[in-house]
């Protein structure tokens, strides 16, 4: 896994431990994960599924071990705002840049429907999964039900391997393309399923919203999301700003978020 996956599913796994939910604990974890996942599967029915879409996914689903064993050893991220900044953004720059230049015309687009400039989309893309390099080899909805299966944050997993689920349901990606980081993060700007389904959108109107391999559903996707949490059109991303704080709704990490905004700063210099 990249730094920056690694970053990022720590920052996942830290948020959702604050969610745990006990009301659970009678069910996760108890008994064999087969029986588990014929419960689950009967609930997902229920929730109005197909059956087409719930054996595509789930049938013959074993739990993976590796994914507990990240879960279980996440360590507190403590890189101050110039350690990680100089660690991720210059490596990225001159890439970033070309990015900019070879989207120019789907950022302008997007910029237009959206309000968020090109320089911060390509800025979370590149630390993200390096503009889609490095989007992560855990199958996605092993990672989910493993978790979900496991009683640590069995609520929130539940949910969003219900929402894995549905993305199947809806021909966005097949259970094959589904991987990403341990965590369930999926696509080259790493949605979690449940921002998935409530923001993807499908800008290269080819009838899927594709967060895997296609490069303007994936930037006019992070646009939308960042437009729904309040982006402000026109104006300046800096630490302090309303912008700013929209980019904390992304991620909760200060530091991240800062990384965000200077590399989107540089972005905006480059010639």
């Amino acid at each position: 896994m990249t730094p920056q996956l690694s970053f990022r599913a720590f920052l996942v796994g830290a948020v959702l431990t604050i969610s745990a939910a006990p009301a659970l604990a009678a069910t996760c974890g108890a008994g064999s994960f087969a029986s588990w996942l014929d419960d689950f599967k009967t609930d997902a029915a229920a929730k109005g599924i197909s059956q087409a879409a719930i054996a595509a996914g789930l049938n013959g689903l074993t739990p993976d071990q590796a994914v507990l064993s990240r879960d279980r050893s996440q360590r507190v991220f403590n890189q101050s705002f110039e350690e990680f900044s100089g660690r991720m953004v210059p490596p990225r720059l001159t890439r970033g840049a070309n990015m900019m230049k070879q989207y120019g015309s789907v950022l302008g687009r997007i910029e237009q429907s959206y309000g968020v400039p090109g320089e911060v989309l390509v800025a979370i893309w590149g630390l993200e999964t390096d503009f889609g390099v490095n989007t992560g080899k855990f199958p996605t909805i092993r990672s989910l039900a493993t978790l979900a299966y496991d009683c640590r944050r069995a609520d929130t997993f539940r949910a969003e391997l219900m929402d894995a689920l549905r993305i199947l349901e809806r021909g966005d990606l097949a259970p094959s393309e589904m991987r990403g980081a341990w965590a369930g993060e999926i696509g080259q700007t790493q949605f979690m399923p449940s921002s998935y389904l409530k923001y993807a959108v499908d800008f290269d109107g080819n009838g899927r919203r594709d967060l895997l391999h296609s490069a303007p559903d994936v930037l006019a996707s992070t646009a939308n999301y960042l437009a729904s949490y309040g982006w402000q059109r026109g104006k300046d991303w800096e630490p302090g700003s309303a912008n700013f704080n929209v980019l904390q709704q992304w991620n909760k990490s200060e530091v991240y978020a800062k990384t965000i905004a200077y590399f989107a700063t540089q972005l905006s210099h480059a010639p």
